[in-house]
């Protein structure tokens, strides 16, 4: 394992906010650098304008041309929750908007690779589309573009990824990132775009007089769950307009104005739905979610979130659910792979090369982008991890720490060895890349190197940020519920973590290996409830039962009973 360092936040006061407001919660706002308590007025008056979002001129052009011609529009999708999120909100807002014939086409990733490719082009021809928009994709689709275009379809590429060096020669894009955009949210997910296109689609309509003609002009704040959902899922990070976002979709979902889908998919995890907040979202039905892009074919989660009716919903929710039990077990067995490689070469710390490139034959190349993130976490180093996709095709997965532009550092591997990759494309914290299964040792050996260029020979320390200690009388029921409100929390906006010294009462294994324990603070004879959701994680042993330890206060709901838990990150002797 990594080493660990615990640090606390800057104790800072500086910030203005209502004088009701509980001083703990004062303090993490303060430390996660906001100044008053208009930044926690989540109001849809206050969010950017879509004005401000470079292509848009030209993006709407194109829409309001296809409605009035009544093209043949098809959306193209990534195959993960953003993507699936984003091509449900695209198709959606565009029927309310008046398209008649608009469908979609999801890439397979073990078909027709990422993003707009050729083949999938030829797959979309037999659809004989006017128009193709892209969602959570395209920005690196040069090739598809060209052949779509060959084929007399026009494209409208909308993404959220780091563009590459040449542009697509897209009949319009709209991308937060592409080189001198405006707009001053850069963290858009990809289904945040979609949703900005379609304001902005509507008040070009709104304008030409669309909806003086006994058209209905839609509210589009009905699609907010969705974009709530594929933000949170996505992992972008959570600046003030994605929070808004964010806040407003999951208000919705609470007051039961949300899709069928989601419904679903939140009574299969176990979830209350009027009591949903953004982890719900992240860690219960984005899972879901992605599974079916990961095994078999994400359609069905579109199925899921286009569904119009709870019965529909239900059967393609519990397929989700299903599929989400056996990547579970798929990935249990993988990380068990993975740790006897690294076990060969040594798990300590410091003789660990500075970067992670491992490979198994055996292992399914749907779930090795979660293998990377749970290794990265455990040894706090970037890591790539691959799986075979054809005769001599390798394709990875890559995910990296703080520090360490992981879609930057593949560029400067293909410029050093150009012939290296196949495909690359992502951005800071995540991408993806194929190579020949022949060039993997050679490939190892450049990561590794970058790694080093970068980060040093030896990376620092896994480090938690603590916003300090808990008073006992902080620990209830009521403060619990006000931290779980007082969100979204997420990337970039995290979620409040404290430390401090406990007393071991007592302490169990449930579950999948999960470490129970009821514990209490010293000088105090009240027993508190925690939990450590690592599975197989086990506490120190130590003479006075004393732990020091990093944790969330969240409320634990069983049988309609809710207190309050403590949720471990992690644990060693005081």
């Amino acid at each position: 394992m990594s080493s660990v360092e615990i640090r606390r936040r800057e104790n800072s006061a500086d910030g203005h906010f209502p004088s009701d407001l509980h001083p703990v919660l004062a303090r993490i706002y303060a430390a996660r650098g906001l100044e008053s308590g208009q930044e926690l007025e989540y109001t849809l008056d206050r969010l950017l304008p879509f004005e401000l979002l470079g292509g848009m001129d030209k993006a709407t052009a194109l829409l309001a041309k296809a409605l009035a011609k009544d093209w043949r529009i098809l959306v193209i999708a990534d195959f993960d929750a953003d993507g699936a999120t984003g091509c449900a909100v695209m198709l959606r807002g565009l029927r309310l908007l008046g398209a008649e014939h608009a469908d979609y086409l999801m890439p397979n990733r073990f078909k027709t690779g990422y993003g707009l490719t050729p083949e999938v082009v030829a797959l979309a021809r037999d659809q004989d589309p006017q128009l193709i928009i892209t969602v959570d994709n395209g920005i690196t689709s040069n090739a598809g573009v060209e052949v779509a275009h060959e084929a007399g379809i026009q494209v409208l590429v909308t993404d959220h990824h780091l563009p590459g060096d040449v542009l697509p020669d897209a009949d319009a894009m709209v991308n937060p990132n592409l080189p001198g955009d405006p707009f001053p949210s850069k963290h858009l997910a990809g289904v945040g775009v979609a949703f900005y296109l379609l304001m902005a689609l509507r008040a070009r309509l709104r304008e030409q007089g669309h909806f003086a003609d006994g058209n209905k002009e839609p509210n589009l704040a009905q699609l907010l769950d969705l974009v709530a959902l594929g933000t949170v899922a996505d992992v972008v990070p959570l600046d003030y307009n994605n929070r808004l976002l964010v806040s407003q979709g999951l208000r919705r979902i609470r007051a039961d104005h949300c899709q069928p889908g989601i419904r679903a998919l939140l009574k299969l995890s176990g979830r209350q739905q009027s009591q949903v907040v953004a982890s719900d979202l992240g860690f219960a039905i984005g899972p879901r979610l992605n599974a079916a892009g990961r095994l078999e074919d994400m359609a069905l989660g579109v199925e899921c979130l286009l569904a119009d009716n709870d019965a529909a919903a239900l059967k393609a929710a519990q397929s989700l659910d299903r599929l989400n039990r056996e990547r579970r077990q798929i990935e249990r067995d993988m990380q068990e792979s993975a740790l006897e490689q690294l076990q060969s070469v040594d798990l300590d710390v410091g003789t660990l090369p500075a970067g992670l490139c491992i490979f198994d034959q055996s292992w399914h190349q749907g779930v090795v982008g979660i293998l990377a993130s749970r290794l990265k976490d455990r040894y706090h180093r970037p890591v790539v991890a691959f799986a075979t996709s054809g005769a001599d095709e390798l394709r990875g997965s890559a995910r990296s720490v703080k520090g360490f532009h992981i879609r930057d550092a593949l560029s400067n591997i293909n410029a050093r060895h150009p012939e290296m990759l196949g495909r690359f494309g992502g951005h800071a914290m995540a991408a993806g890349l194929s190579l020949k299964q022949s060039e993997l040792k050679a490939f190892q050996a450049a990561f590794e190197a970058e790694v080093e260029r970068s980060l040093g020979p030896d990376p620092a320390a896994a480090v938690i940020w603590s916003d300090g200690e808990l008073g006992a009388g902080d620990i209830d029921l009521a403060f619990a519920e006000q931290l779980r409100a007082g969100g979204p929390w997420g990337q970039g906006f995290a979620e409040p973590v404290f430390d401090g010294v406990f007393e071991t009462v007592s302490q169990r294994i449930v579950g999948e290996a999960y470490l129970k324990l009821k514990l209490r603070q010293p000088g105090s004879s009240r027993e508190i409830d925690a939990i450590c959701f690592q599975a197989g994680v086990e506490a120190p042993q130590t003479t006075d039962n004393r732990l020091h330890l990093a944790y969330r206060l969240d409320v634990n709901s069983f049988r309609g009973i809710r207190s309050p838990q403590l949720l471990i990150e992690h644990m060693a002797k005081a």
